[in-house]
């Protein structure tokens, strides 16, 4: 696990590539490492995870002519050691990383398709002066480039290193700034600045003396088998297996590893496989004030979490959250964030995998993805019927399941009204077109586009229930799941994994009937059923909760002059031009609005003003 960074360029500066490896070193404290060659220069920080004292990096094909710099994990490094050391290579180290370089020699740029992991990779073919960049089908790991002026290429793993390059422009993507308040987060390949993109996840980037080109790469290891020949039991069976090879294999670690607990049913699975391997587990929960949730009722679970951690005899660590440590953590989280991002619970993540570096923990798991992929949210029982059961009624404002002050039957009559992508907008996303055009000053976004058009560009005529689904997984999955399990993460040197990200959980989940997911109205049917033996009593019964930030109570309360000092004259948002006359009543009318659920909407541009502030000084 590292952050990894590098230029193609005749004309690079080994003190420029200094200045990147520095941004990079939250992300790996524990060594570094560089590579000169002709017309690449490469670095690295490492934490160290596997193969402590020789993984260090750049590793090495066996002819030495291919070199690597990779950020992640091979979960099946092992297999692939046996196979490649069968085939008569060499292994100079224990890295999991070193199999990329040998599956070089056999495979070239297709051997990313052998991969099951999480990586961004960095291989430099010096005979050829040939750059691939990789990143993992699921989007796991980051990786940005950027081309520069004089035609070079820069990447990194976080945008603030590619910063560092003082011929590198500077300017906002101003459509990615319009789209922030919607997701929270920017849709990936954009980022806040119009330079520096992201590169897709499951793609590799090849520049050579060609010029650069962009592809997919087939995922090939962990084939699922076809749920449409199984029976009920065997799908369950399919989905128990699948789920148990994923954790076991995300425990490869020569450090201690910890996960993250709930008490909800998808870190209880975690926790409870994870246990029958190590012979030590941590657990780590977040507790708050028990404030009502307008969401899932009451914020707090830890009384739950402590009953599992019990039951599984793991070491249990609680933190108490309050508005004031998440007030005093929002420099640190707007910072590893590295673009604009709202998710309030990454604050939660933030705060537990620091608690997690303190007691000597490395690596975290967490239970992020089996709502996506086994059916977890709660407007999904609504899906099949939002066509058919409720008649259309047109609203005059902006209507989401957002607005909980509206029955279930108002909300759906609303959304029945939609066509399949603004409905697919407004199942679970924030900021509605006309509550950022009230927010946001006319002229700086007077080209944006809409944010809907993430749903058209997935499907632009009438939505399936699987639909919505498969959205979920492709975009909000990675662009916000995937993304705060990372950034948060490392923001304290700690590898987060996922293992209902793994391959094979994806495909088999991909292949699931709605039934299987969603049953009488029960989310996650078949998960539930996969582990219902195996878990502490009542986890496999207990009802979706979430980890919900308090953001709305916070935002009348302890965190009120936040959103005012956000929007006031002297604010960043306002220097840059950026606020619409009269957006500070605005954002106090939706705040104190009793229908619907703004608070995150507001945090977006809180956070989008300490990011504008803050951003000034990575340069």
């Amino acid at each position: 696990m590292c952050g990894i960074c590098g230029i193609k360029s005749g004309q690079a500066d080994p003190d420029v590539l200094e200045r990147m490896i520095r941004a990079l070193h939250h992300r790996g404290p524990d060594s570094s490492g560089r590579y000169h060659g002709t017309g690449y220069m490469a670095g690295m920080r490492r934490l160290a995870v596997n193969d402590l004292y020789s993984g260090d990096q750049p590793l090495h094909n066996s002819r030495k002519n291919a070199v690597l710099f990779y950020n992640g994990e091979i979960y099946n490094s092992p297999k692939l050691r046996r196979d490649l050391e069968g085939r008569g290579f060499s292994f100079r180290t224990r890295s999991d990383g070193e199999a990329i370089c040998h599956l070089f020699d056999l495979h070239g740029e297709e051997l990313f398709s052998c991969l099951d992991g999480m990586f961004a990779c960095a291989l430099w073919v010096e005979d050829e002066k040939k750059l691939i960049l990789a990143r993992d089908p699921a989007g796991e790991k980051p990786l940005y480039y950027a081309h520069l002026p004089g035609g070079g290429l820069a990447f990194a793993s976080e945008m603030k290193s590619l910063l560092k390059i003082p011929e590198l422009p500077g300017g906002l993507d101003h459509q990615a700034l319009w789209d922030f308040p919607t997701f929270l987060w920017i849709p990936e390949p954009s980022t806040a600045f119009a330079a520096i993109k992201s590169l897709p996840r499951g793609h590799i980037l090849v520049a050579d003396a060609a010029g650069v080109r962009i592809r997919p790469y087939a995922c090939r290891v962990a084939p699922a088998p076809d749920a449409a020949k199984l029976g009920e039991a065997e799908r369950i069976e399919a989905v128990r297996a699948a789920v148990t090879r994923a954790v076991h294999s995300r425990l490869l670690s020569d450090v201690p590893v910890g996960a993250f607990l709930s008490g909800g049913l998808d870190s209880s699975i975690v926790t409870t496989l994870a246990v029958e391997r190590l012979t030590r587990l941590d657990t780590f929960t977040i507790a708050f004030d028990n404030i009502k949730d307008p969401y899932h009722g009451m914020a707090d679970e830890s009384e739950q979490a402590l009953a599992t951690a019990r039951a599984l005899g793991t070491r249990h660590h609680l933190l108490k959250a309050t508005a004031d440590m998440f007030r005093w953590l929002l420099p640190k989280f707007c910072d590893k964030a590295d673009q604009p991002f709202a998710v309030s619970s990454g604050l939660g993540v933030l705060a537990i995998s620091g608690l997690a570096r303190e007691k000597g923990v490395k690596v975290l798991l967490t239970g992020d993805g089996a709502d996506e992929a086994f059916g977890g949210y709660s407007w999904y029982p609504f899906l099949p019927h939002a066509d058919r059961t409720f008649p259309a009624a047109v609203p005059d404002r902006p209507v989401s399941f957002q607005n909980t002050g509206l029955s279930v039957e108002e909300r759906l009559g609303a959304l029945a009204a939609m066509s399949g992508p603004e409905r697919a907008l407004a199942w679970h996303y924030y900021a509605a077109e006309e509550e950022k055009a009230a927010l946001f000053a006319a002229d700086p976004f007077r080209d944006a586009r809409s944010s809907v058009r993430h749903f058209s560009a997935f499907r632009a005529t009438a939505w399936d229930t699987p639909d919505y689904i498969r959205h979920d997984r492709k975009f909000y999955f990675p662009f916000e799941m995937l993304a705060k399990a990372d950034r948060m993460t490392m923001a304290n040197s700690v590898e987060g994994r996922v293992p209902f990200a793994a391959p094979e959980v994806q495909k088999l989940a991909a292949r699931l009937p709605f039934s299987d997911m969603v049953r009488d109205g029960e989310l996650k049917w078949i998960l539930r059923r996969a582990f219902a033996d195996k878990l502490p009593a009542g986890v496999a019964d207990r009802k979706k909760h979430g980890f919900n930030v308090p953001v709305d109570h916070w935002l009348k309360n302890e965190w009120a002059d936040l959103l005012d000092a956000a929007f006031s004259p002297s604010s960043s948002l306002s220097r840059h031009g950026f606020l619409a006359k009269g957006a500070g009543k605005t954002a106090l009318r939706l705040r104190d609005d009793p229908e619907r659920l703004n608070g995150h909407t507001l945090f977006a541009f809180i956070m989008l003003d300490l990011w504008l502030t803050r951003m000034q000084e990575w340069r």
